[in-house]
């Protein structure tokens, strides 16, 4: 962890402002708007980064579709050794990567490793892109006639990713987008965009061809030109629902296809026979970690019958352990939010909470580091005695606030749940397996772990939650990834022997 943490992760571009990724090489801006980037753990403005302009979006779109002609005809097996060379610099440059999401997101370098780990399983997935684009044969469906499907690119796509993953969920996109043939245009989030310059980078050097890869920043004017323009073919985002739902509403009202991940409010659920130590260890971990800036943080836990009492006590215990400080701290196990005003509006659930009559059991603004530093920093917090009318239950807080609910009976629990607008993960807590078993049965949620806190499937499976917590119908990476980035061509083809042919107005059979 300390050598991490020793690590001065470098700018984009020496000038200090990130730069644009367009065909192979840093293209500064020239709209002459752009964003400050802070280090959240000193509140300071880091560097700067351009916003594009709609010309800036169309030069990105312009190389990709050039490039995609001579990438589409790339055989599969250079294709796959070029993956495997991302893969394998992205391993060997992890702590340089890990030190950009520190710098600008603020995660610790324990949490920023694991992400990058995350993200290592989807270019590996990536990888046997031979056997994922294998297609079917049926031979004589019909005297003399084969069918055959085929997988073929769809051609520009297009990511837009969000803050609290800025490297694992590019890797979830681009990896297979690239791998099935495509050309990508990355479009990060401008609150921490370096890392997608550097993973540019190690994109270049592992042969990747110029234009293949591109890298735009910026803000709505870039998302709207991304969303309208015509050369882009497929559209995948991660981020809140009310921007989810506009982005697939737009998308596919201009022909593109679309899967936009939104908001979450996680719903841990512990019953009587839990183990009590287990789940308030999971509820810590799955509630705290990265700051609570996760989508699949645990938000709520939701305590059935007389659990509720010890299990809240043993979460208390666990909170004034938890080291909070910068990246910079080895011992550091939580670090500050990614902005000054997300974190303000975290800490206004605290105050609201307690005015529409739930209990502060922890306030993470009596924290040393929220009063005396000008980082943006929050303690770990812990609301009890939540109900389904408070503020804090219905928002998708998205931040080190873990709030608990108390109720009678499973049956409360899951009504609970399945009641609740977003479907992006939840978990059950119990000795019982026929209770853990009727509740993945039961629930209307698209991720489910059995006493594992944060069900993030693996990347052979694919992500993806219900309601409003997705928009289209195809989760991401896995084979529901192949399946968005590419689409079937399906073959019927007959070779018959000469002096066969006749003239048939007929409809075809296949006898």
């Amino acid at each position: 962890m300390t050598q991490v943490a020793e690590i001065d992760a470098t700018p984009a571009a020496t000038d200090g402002t990130v730069h644009h990724w367009i065909g192979g090489r840093l293209v500064a801006g020239t709209s002459g708007r752009r964003g400050p980037v802070y280090n959240p753990a000193t509140g300071e403005i880091a560097r700067e980064v351009d916003f594009a302009s709609v010309e800036e979006v169309d030069a990105a779109v312009a190389a990709a579709k050039a490039a995609f002609p001579g990438w589409r005809a790339t055989s599969i097996s250079k294709r796959t050794e070029i993956m495997f060379r991302i893969r394998n610099l992205v391993d060997a440059r992890r702590r340089e990567l890990a030190a950009h999401l520190t710098a600008e997101h603020g995660k610790v370098p324990s949490d920023a490793l694991g992400e990058i780990a995350r993200g290592l399983e989807n270019l590996e997935f990536a990888t046997a892109i031979p056997n994922h684009l294998k297609g079917g044969f049926s031979e004589q469906v019909s005297t003399g006639v084969d069918v055959y499907q085929i997988r073929q690119p769809l051609g520009v796509v297009a990511g837009i990713t969000p803050f609290n993953f800025p490297a694992m969920v590019p890797m979830w996109m681009f990896a297979n987008a690239i791998a099935c043939g495509n050309t990508f245009i990355l479009k990060p989030s401008e609150k921490d965009p370096s890392a997608s310059i550097f993973l540019a980078e190690l994109l270049e050097e592992a042969g990747v061809p110029a234009g293949v890869f591109n890298v735009i920043h910026g803000d709505k004017v870039a998302v709207d030109r991304i969303l309208d323009h015509p050369d882009i073919a497929a559209v995948s985002f991660v981020g809140s629902t009310p921007i989810a739902r506009y982005i697939y509403e737009t998308g596919t009202k201009n022909g593109k296809r679309v899967q936009a991940l939104g908001g979450a409010k996680n719903h841990m659920i512990v019953l009587p026979d839990a183990d009590i130590e287990m789940a308030a260890d999971a509820a810590v971990s799955a509630g705290y970690g990265s700051a609570g800036e996760r989508c699949m943080a645990i938000a709520t836990v939701v305590a059935v019958g007389s659990v509720a009492d010890p299990l809240v006590e043993a979460i208390a215990k666990r909170l004034p352990k938890i080291t909070v400080g910068p990246g910079s701290d080895p011992a550091a196990e939580m670090g500050p939010l990614v902005t000054k005003q997300h974190r303000d509006k975290v800490a206004s659930y605290l105050e609201s909470a307690a005015d529409q009559g739930a209990t502060l059991v922890a306030d993470g603004r009596e924290h040393p580091l929220y009063k005396d530093s000008d980082g943006f920093f929050l303690g770990t917090s812990l609301i009890d005695h939540v109900t389904p009318g408070m503020d804090c239950y219905r928002d998708e807080i998205f931040g080190p606030v873990l709030t608990v609910t108390r109720v009678d009976t499973y049956d409360e629990a899951l009504r609970l749940v399945n009641d609740n607008p977003y479907g992006n993960g939840t978990a059950i807590f119990t000795r019982d397996g026929g209770a853990a078993r009727q509740y993945q049965f039961d629930v209307n949620v698209g991720m489910v772990g059995i006493n594992v806190p944060i069900p993030v499937p693996v990347a052979y499976y694919s992500f993806g939650g219900w309601k409003s917590s997705l928009f289209g119908d195809l989760h991401m990476y896995g084979p529901e990834g192949i399946q968005f980035y590419t689409r079937a061509k399906i073959v019927t083809s007959r070779w018959p022997d000469p002096g066969t042919s006749k003239v048939d107005l007929g409809f075809p059979r296949t006898r």
